[in-house]
């Protein structure tokens, strides 16, 4: 009766974590609310206590064991395949990845600005592409985030051409020209605390380190969204913005980026471009 009872609770365990492992991360994929609840709060919190590591510490393990030395390309890869076939992480991802690509290279930055560095990914996406002598300041409020951050960006070989610096960013934007000689930022990259998008591009403004044809690219602006921010930028008239449709980092849930360009202290016209890119 022992044995019996035994295997039956081993098929009803086993059955369990069928459920678990295969279900739900299916239910998931293409629901906002319990794809952020399942991925960022249940099973994040799992393999904490699981594992006693954190997030970022697999995620650095992952990059270590995997991505070569050096290869900013191969460290990109080498978190997509975690987050993708491991375990989900914030990252930008390779969807919404390769629409930032696009505007750097647009761009083409001589000063870069990112708030919410988190593990690295898009600090190391963005700064793979931006010519020798460009550095990017990355500002991360947590300090376990930014010793995984430095670490998977000197794996990827950009620590000369990045400083991660801890702090909050309403603290650190009013020092940024004192403290690096930088007049104005030609990019922005917003992937922080969803509540500061808003305060931070009025801080960005206040400081005056948006000139005229600066561009600040948002991400997350429908999931978990930025409302607030994107009624502000798009009723701007110092902003011509663009929506970039895509989908919440390795999932099917639907996100964007908000692409806005800084025209100056101007008045006129509202400027907005609602298209949607696919």
């Amino acid at each position: 009766v022992l044995m019996t009872t035994v295997c039956l609770l081993s098929v009803v365990l086993v059955g369990l974590y069928a459920v678990c492992r295969c279900m739900i991360p299916w239910l998931v994929q293409s629901n906002s609310t319990l794809a952020l609840l399942w991925y960022d709060f249940v099973l994040e919190m799992t393999l904490d206590l699981l594992t006693r590591t954190t997030r970022p510490q697999r995620l650095l393990r992952a990059v270590i064991i995997n991505a070569v030395r050096g290869d900013p390309d191969s460290v990109i890869r080498a978190i997509d395949h975690f987050c993708k076939h491991t375990e989900w992480a914030m990252n930008i991802g390779d969807e919404k990845g390769a629409i930032l690509d696009s505007v750097v290279m647009e761009t083409s930055p001589s000063t870069v600005l990112e708030l919410g560095t988190y593990c690295g990914y898009s600090a190391v996406r963005i700064t793979r592409l931006l010519p020798p002598s460009t550095r990017l300041i990355t500002v991360e409020m947590n300090p376990d985030y930014a010793c995984v951050a430095r670490q998977v960006i000197q794996h990827a070989g950009l620590q000369d051409k990045v400083c991660v610096l801890e702090g909050q960013s309403a603290d650190l934007i009013p020092k940024m020209a004192e403290m690096f000689g930088i007049q104005t930022f030609d990019f922005v990259f917003l992937d922080h605390w969803k509540d500061r998008y808003l305060p931070d591009i009025r801080l960005l403004e206040d400081c005056s380190l948006l000139a005229q044809g600066s561009v600040v690219l948002a991400d997350n602006v429908v999931c978990p969204g930025t409302p607030d921010y994107l009624n502000y930028i798009r009723s701007n008239l110092n902003y011509r913005s663009r929506f970039y449709q895509a989908h919440l980092e390795y999932t099917r849930v639907l996100d964007g980026l908000e692409k806005s360009e800084y025209l100056g202290c101007r008045q006129g016209k509202r400027q907005v471009d609602r298209e949607t890119d696919r």
